[in-house]
């Protein structure tokens, strides 16, 4: 799902508020996680998961084109952990039958 399927499914599911409205929801949801991100912190949403960042140290690497050996440097990077309730949900047709 992109954020035009999602602004739209939202806009579906709530016929009384206009697209800008859902608009501007969806942006500033996705704009608080991100700032929160931007400053160290983690975002919980229980029954989904957590957003958090991880280090990474500066690396060696090497350009795919050329061959040759490139500086990557250290860096901040998103990241993402399933909740519980996410993982079952996924997991259902796992689920021995009784």
């Amino acid at each position: 799902m992109i954020r035009s399927e999602l602004v739209q499914k939202l806009c579906d599911d709530h016929p009384d508020l206009t697209a800008k409205e859902i608009e501007r929801v969806v942006s500033a949801f996705f704009e608080s996680i991100i700032g929160q991100l931007q400053k160290g912190g983690r975002v919980e949403l229980r029954g989904f998961g957590a957003f958090s960042t991880r280090e990474r140290d500066a690396r060696k690497g090497r350009n795919p084109r050329t061959g040759d050996t490139v500086d990557v440097s250290a860096k901040r990077v998103p990241y993402f952990k399933p909740g519980k309730e996410m993982r079952e949900r996924l997991n259902l047709q796992d689920a021995p039958e009784a």
